[in-house]
């Protein structure tokens, strides 16, 4: 992908991301609203920009007295997916979370969506909860944990 690079999303993001997002189920995608309060706060939100055009975006939340940091969304437009490009925001996301001294991700995922099972598995994420009818249409989720930073065992 020449010319791709994955950065912090700004402000100046906005139409593109809520575009975006505009073909995701509704219960699926954030408003303009939300993006415009993702994009000031506690967030880590990044982009993936190719010739000119963002194809992909993810949200990370950050929590202040927490060491484990919360992939709330990625998207990747559907021009785009199946390019390896989820993993590749995947990695960047973990990248952001370390430098934000987070040992640990979590995510929660449709337990119906597939293909995030088979990204986050390969990524090294595991199952550490079931949520019964976490999203507002009924369906369950799987909360999914990757340890980043290992424990210290205390040795030298």
């Amino acid at each position: 992908m020449t010319g791709a690079l994955i950065r912090p999303a700004t402000r100046a993001d906005l139409d593109a991301l809520v575009a975006l997002e505009a073909g995701f189920a509704e219960e699926d995608r954030f408003d303009r609203r939300t993006w415009r309060r993702l994009l000031g706060g506690r967030t880590g939100a990044l982009v993936h920009e190719s010739g000119g055009q963002i194809d992909a975006s993810a949200v990370l939340l950050f929590r202040q007295g927490s060491d484990i940091a919360r992939l709330y969304s990625i998207a990747v437009a559907a021009g785009a997916r199946g390019t390896g490009l989820g993993a590749r925001l995947l990695s960047a996301c973990e990248d952001a979370a370390r430098q934000h001294s987070a040992r640990a991700l979590r995510l929660e995922v449709r337990v119906t969506n597939k293909s995030a099972h088979r990204l986050y598995e390969t990524a090294g994420y595991r199952v550490i909860a079931a949520l019964e009818s976490y999203y507002p249409d009924g369906e369950a989720a799987h909360r999914m944990e990757k340890v980043l930073i290992a424990p210290s065992d205390g040795a030298t």
